[in-house]
């Protein structure tokens, strides 16, 4: 008999990453360096949102390809409700500054279950592939080729003006703007986000590694069940 008790942490760790991550998309960040303007490249959701790679390799090298997979079935469904329910709640707790429109959270939810549920599964099946074949490096590149499609899928179906039959769109986005802030070409904002939150997903994914091996060090051997 499963014992769901074993993997409850993971989907509660998956889904607290993306929910937060979900709200902090919502906020580019304020600031400039050496002329950038941050707020054209980077959202904070950059920042937590790869640390889901990390709950999900762990919870494959814990408990195996099939229990990781229904943990990312799990925690999609979870997230994804939370992602819908709690911005309200921390706006009504003066959490928040600012209250989204309740069609705008269903868009990114949408977004967010669709780049989720496709780049977590990928990164599942490349980790256990390349385990397979001895190859020591199987979390990183398992995390970069979900985090590629992650990113692609989640800022377009997002932000993109050709996705405004999933949700209305948001403006700040859609503006034109310098590429990556400082390029002569001009792009929507979000085009720049996406390339600032796939850079950030691969120096995290980086450093990812030593919470990965800390942690992956002290489980022998997967967990029986």
């Amino acid at each position: 008999m499963q014992r769901s008790s074993l993997y409850v942490p993971f989907v509660l760790a998956m889904a607290l990453v993306v929910v937060a991550s979900n709200i902090l998309v919502q906020f580019p960040v304020q600031g400039e360096i050496a002329g950038l303007h941050l707020a054209d490249i980077l959202t904070w959701g950059a920042f937590t949102y790869p640390f889901a790679f990390l709950v999900t390799d762990l919870a494959n090298r814990r408990h195996g390809p099939v229990i990781a997979r229904r943990i990312v079935f799990v925690g999609f469904m979870v997230a994804v409700a939370s992602s819908i329910i709690v911005p309200p709640l921390l706006y009504g707790l003066g959490l928040i500054e600012f209250s989204t429109a309740s069609a705008r959270l269903v868009r990114i939810a949408f977004a967010s279950g669709a780049a989720f549920l496709t780049a977590q599964l990928l990164d599942v099946t490349v980790f256990n592939w390349l385990r397979r074949q001895s190859w020591w490096r199987a979390p990183i590149f398992g995390t970069l080729a979900g985090s590629l499609f992650d990113t692609a899928i989640f800022f377009s179906v997002a932000f993109a003006a050709s996705f405004a039959f999933v949700g209305p769109n948001d403006e700040f986005a859609l503006e034109a703007a310098p590429l990556l802030g400082f390029l002569s070409v001009d792009a929507p904002r979000w085009v720049s986000w996406a390339v600032g939150d796939f850079s950030v997903k691969l120096m995290i994914a980086v450093f990812a590694l030593i919470p990965y091996r800390l942690i992956a060090a002290r489980w022998t051997q997967p967990v029986a069940v």
